[in-house]
């Protein structure tokens, strides 16, 4: 039995990072994965012919080393490719409320594009603007 989840998608907000009282790092971010909405077997498209998308946001917790490379290195709109595992956390709120939340523990973070940059030194020869897919 496995707990494996992929997932490529856009970061959603900049990552951000605490440490706890036992000097772990952990950092978070949200993930937007996008997929073409069905109806009858067929892809719907809007009227001007483009496929019709569903966006679902997913919680991504990476710990330490990895949580330092995610913050130091993504901003929000890079594109990523996640590998980890689900879980699953309940407790109960002040007021006596079962909560539930899910997450995505990054076992893996792949940089699928470069960060923006307002000095972007790589200018209108960028290397990846030639590849034909």
């Amino acid at each position: 039995m496995q707990n494996l989840v992929i997932l490529a998608g856009n970061i959603g907000q900049d990552p951000e990072s605490r440490t706890t009282i036992n000097n772990t790092r952990i950092t978070h971010f949200t993930l937007a994965t996008s997929r073409p909405r069905y109806a009858e077997g067929k892809v719907l498209r809007d009227k001007d012919g483009y496929r019709v998308q569903e966006t679902e946001w997913h919680r991504i917790t990476c710990f330490n080393g990895l949580g330092k490379t995610v913050e130091q290195h993504c901003q929000k709109g890079m594109k990523v490719l996640v590998r980890g595992r689900i879980h699953y956390t309940k407790w109960t709120d002040r007021e006596g409320i079962e909560r539930y939340s899910t997450e995505i523990i990054a076992e893996t973070v792949d940089f699928l594009s470069w960060p923006k940059r307002e000095d972007d030194s790589r200018g209108a020869n960028d290397p990846d603007d030639e590849i034909p897919f």
